[in-house]
């Protein structure tokens, strides 16, 4: 079978709609499993509230839809739109912007179950303010659709933008590499975001004369909980808009896809691992709002820490995006690059985690004996880097 390149455009659009809308499809339905999971338990403590709990569950669960309505947009115009200038470059332009629209989706679609989910708890649980714990809920998930909206942007750029002009190789290997990294490197800041968002709806319902300052603690760990997603969307548009032409073609091909890799995969547990410290710090305010400044302070500086894989997952990316490497003749040098970009990247999910759960443990305990905060900081901190070591290791 001959296979031109107006055929190999058309099956990189359907493999990459069927990723698209695929991956995209799941985060979504888990956040409204979840969403609707905890309006069963608020329904359970108050039957009387079962009206309020269940509207609230139903824009829960639209706003967790979003992220795969984007999915599936992506996915229909890769499918149905028609190409005017079709190349090689075009082909892996539509398949990587079917990666980073259905794996970016992931990410955002589980998050916001969580907020959805705390306020038909909240609900439940202090009526008076359903009116507020809705409001809480549209912001905190509003937030975790802020990675899928940066998977969404560079997945238009790869449908829209013409590539004509550019060196085939190694300029496939970058924007295939660009869609790789927004899309999975969005997962871990959407699935992250959610969590304070969660909380501070059930402490909203547990305190209600703090609400604000739950919401602005929500806030400001939910936007450190973007930092990864930011990361990656660097990268992403760098190699989108580099000119790698004058570079050889090998090893330059695998080293931009390793860079695609190092930073999109790092980004995962950095992201989620800054999510588990804001939201025990939602918690940790609700159960002791004197504790509000000390909680805080923690939880940003666990974060930072926990941010570290994601910065190693950068470093990496930067240097196979800028360094010249000399021509190959063979393929250990390309498998060597794209060894370094898979390493750097897998490496860093459990770093990025193991940092979160010391986080999280710390800020749950400061909220519970503030009068030994320097002690759980220094115990973090050092628990921090011991786990930070596997991180290292594969940098």
């Amino acid at each position: 079978m001959d296979f031109d390149v107006q055929t190999m455009v058309k099956m990189a659009s359907f493999i990459g709609a069927g990723f698209c809308i695929g991956l995209g499809a799941i985060g979504a339905a888990l956040g409204e499993g979840y969403t609707a999971g905890m309006a069963n338990q608020g329904i359970s403590e108050n039957p009387s509230k079962s009206g309020d709990i269940i509207k609230n569950m139903l824009v829960g669960q639209a706003v967790a839809e979003s992220a795969g309505i984007f999915a599936l947009v992506v996915a229909i115009l890769l499918i149905f739109m028609k190409f005017p200038a079709v190349s090689m470059l075009k082909a892996a332009a539509l398949l990587g912007a079917g990666l980073s629209m259905g794996a970016g989706a992931i990410g955002s679609g589980i998050g916001s179950g969580y907020p959805g989910g705390g306020a038909c708890l909240g609900i439940s649980r202090q009526p008076s303010m359903s009116g507020r714990l809705t409001t809480n809920m549209l912001i905190g998930s509003a937030v975790c659709q802020t990675p899928a909206i940066f998977a969404l942007v560079l997945a238009m750029m790869l449908l829209f933008l013409d590539f004509g002009s550019a060196a085939v190789s190694p300029t496939w290997a970058a924007l295939l590499g660009a869609g790789i990294c927004m899309g999975f490197g969005a997962i871990g800041s959407g699935i992250g975001s959610g969590y304070p968002g969660g909380e501070a709806c059930l402490g909203i319902a547990k305190q209600p004369a703090i609400s604000g300052r739950l919401t602005t603690n929500m806030l400001i760990g939910s936007a450190v909980c973007q930092t990864p997603a930011i990361f990656s969307m660097v990268v992403a548009l760098m190699l989108v808009f580099l000119n790698f032409g004058n570079a050889p073609a090998s090893p330059t091909w695998a080293a931009l896809l390793g860079a695609g890799l190092a930073t999109g995969m790092a980004a995962i547990g950095s992201g989620m691992g800054g999510g588990m410290a804001a939201g025990a710090s939602c918690e940790g305010i609700a159960r002791n709002p004197e504790t509000f400044g000390q909680v805080t302070t923690t939880m940003l500086v666990g974060q930072a820490v926990a941010q570290t894989p994601s910065i190693l997952g950068l470093l990496v990316s930067f240097i196979l995006i800028f360094r010249t490497f000399p021509e190959a003749v063979t393929l250990a040098a390309p498998m060597a690059l794209l060894g370094a970009g898979i390493c750097t990247g897998f490496g860093g999910i459990g770093p990025g985690i193991g940092n979160g759960m010391t986080a999280e443990g710390a800020v749950t305990w400061v909220a519970r004996n503030v009068e030994v905060t320097g002690v759980l900081m220094r115990t973090m901190l050092v628990g921090q880097a011991v786990s930070q070591s596997t991180a290292i290791y594969a940098m």
